[in-house]
């Protein structure tokens, strides 16, 4: 691949052509691209399984007071022993028509968002960062711990619906275990490379799990199927851009602090770079991304790239101003360069030249928030969700 030290023209294909059309960029240059991505980065998702199955376990009509039902349900990936994704759905009461709903994978389980005995605790393996998890699994301390930075009663009182589930049912988040589809895969083909820890692509996997659910909330009568917003956090973030530049039914994509790998340039070195992060979580990314470990400018694409496959729905990166890590200047300007794509398909794009000062949402079809703190997702950073939302869905309420 020839060095390119700037951004490389999404309009140039591998072959030297140079797109013209909007059909051209849409029969040729999308897929290229979708191949270019997951060839060269996240590696291949896993294929969409012949036999899916939804089964609601639950439903609960009296959760946070009256105000919201709870329901349960249980995505089955395959035939047997393949992996199951528990989807837990907070839709609120007294609201008429389909809801526009916000899909969010989550690292520490269902049970953590609400403090509901009800909520079963995740059987996957977890960290022990997450509070009350011991050994690597949930235990009852754990329920509701992170709570305070899913306000639920805000989010269903704007008229959103909120469904969520967690990194485990897919694959568990370490670089020495491959627990989930990968192994799944492995096991029903007998090809054991496709569980290689510095190979198989856990957020390829992750990413394929959003698909699973958005499967599940196409069809749910509550739902509408044209507002599904996908948000995530860090690694999450990654997850939730990738699953929606893949995946058209996926109105909207919020990336919260994703950075490398994820929102953030792959080429130069502010924050975290390829080779760091690839040393440090070999399980995120295919083998191939490794080689571009000394010369990312050899991509030949970058993170703009991955946000010009989503056009020309909208996309909102956000950020912290001490999460440098994350690279948030560098944020803003895969975004400007993501804004050529989304004019030539006439759609409005980033509607701001310069980065915005903190606390100030640019909520344009491409949108960029920066505000005071650190890397973390709280309830504040919510309240911006909602309002991006509403300003690109329509209102939910």
């Amino acid at each position: 691949m020839p060095a390119q030290l700037g951004l490389p023209d999404p309009f140039v294909m591998l072959d030297g052509r140079r797109v013209s059309t909007p059909k051209q960029w849409s029969n040729e240059r999308r897929p290229e691209l979708k191949a270019l991505f997951q060839h060269y980065m996240y590696g291949a998702l896993p294929p969409k399984p012949d036999k899916m199955r939804f089964e609601v376990q639950a439903e609960y009509g009296d959760a946070l007071g009256g105000k919201a039902t709870v329901k349960l349900v249980r995505v089955r990936c395959g035939d047997e022993g393949a992996p199951e994704i528990n989807l837990v759905l907070f839709l609120p009461n007294g609201r008429r028509g389909r809801l526009p709903v916000f899909l969010a994978m989550n690292f520490c389980g269902n049970h953590a968002l609400l403090s509901d005995a009800r909520i079963p605790l995740t059987r996957g393996w977890l960290y022990d960062s997450c509070k009350g998890c011991v050994g690597g699994h949930a235990t009852e301390a754990a329920r509701g711990s992170q709570a305070a930075d899913w306000p639920l009663e805000r989010i269903l009182e704007r008229g959103y619906a909120l469904a969520a589930f967690c990194t485990s049912d897919i694959d568990s988040d370490r670089k020495d275990v491959s627990d989930g589809i990968y192994q799944w895969l492995a096991r029903r083909t007998g090809n054991q490379a496709l569980a290689e820890p510095a190979h198989r692509g856990t957020i390829a996997a992750w990413a394929w799990g959003y698909q699973r659910c958005v499967d599940y909330l196409v069809q749910d009568s509550r739902i509408d199927p044209r507002r599904i917003a996908v948000v995530g956090h860090s690694r999450n973030g990654k997850t939730a851009l990738l699953a929606a530049a893949l995946d058209e039914r996926i109105a909207l994509a919020i990336p919260h602090q994703a950075g490398c790998g994820g929102t953030a340039p792959s080429r130069g070195q502010i924050g975290e770079s390829v080779k760091r992060i690839n040393d440090s979580f070999p399980h995120w990314f295919n083998a191939e991304f490794k080689k571009f470990n000394e010369q990312p400018e050899r991509t030949p694409f970058d993170q703009h790239c991955l946000v010009a496959l989503c056009a020309p729905r909208p996309v909102l990166f956000s950020n912290a101003v001490e999460d440098q890590w994350a690279n948030p200047n560098g944020q803003f300007e895969i975004l400007k360069a993501a804004d050529a794509v989304y004019r030539f398909l006439k759609a409005d794009g980033l509607a701001a030249k310069d980065m915005p000062e903190p606390g100030r949402l640019v909520k344009s079809r491409l949108g960029y928030y920066i505000r005071p703190g650190k890397h973390s997702m709280t309830a504040d950073d919510w309240g911006v969700f909602l309002e991006f939302a509403d300003a690109q869905l329509g209102r939910g309420h």
